[in-house]
């Protein structure tokens, strides 16, 4: 094993340009991702005036916004937080489906990282859970894969 040349990011945020992007629907849930995120990124050496907090008004939008953001060249990665909960229609397949391929064309294409922190909930209770109880805290998740990658990707 000692003769494997292994790449790892540090989990260091010193030096780094960061944006989030939340939507403001289902605030009270997206507001607990946003703050876990902005801990767990100042806590990592970030600092909080590279931090840049874009809101915008439903899931549906982070894809674009997070193109804008990465076409120009500004930030060193992203975060996109959001939470849908499932309704009595298929809407909630749309709205999971076209942002989550959105955000990931997004990435791919522009080879800026974007930590997902898109929750995507049968109930206002697994939300709940997902941001900041049982289940943990996906904003912190999703910033902590961001800050990696953007790391991973220096070395490479």
């Amino acid at each position: 094993m000692n003769d494997i040349t292994t790449i790892a990011g540090q989990l260091n945020a010193q030096g780094l340009k960061i944006a989030i992007v939340a939507s403001r629907f289902n605030d009270f849930i997206v507001d607990r991702l946003v703050a876990g995120a902005v801990d767990y990124l100042t806590r990592h050496g970030l600092d909080p005036a590279t931090l840049t907090l874009v809101r915008v008004p439903g899931a549906f939008e982070l894809p674009l916004v997070c193109r804008k953001l990465v076409t120009a060249h500004r930030f060193d990665g992203l975060v996109a937080l959001g939470a849908v909960i499932r309704g009595a229609t298929p809407h909630f397949d749309y709205v999971c489906a076209e942002a989550t391929k959105g955000l990931a064309h997004t990435m791919l294409e522009s080879g800026t990282p974007i930590g997902f922190g898109l929750l995507t909930c049968d109930t206002i209770e697994q939300a709940i859970e997902r941001a900041g109880s049982k289940a943990g805290n996906k904003g912190v998740e999703a910033a902590a894969a961001m800050l990696e990658t953007v790391r991973v990707l220096e070395q490479l």
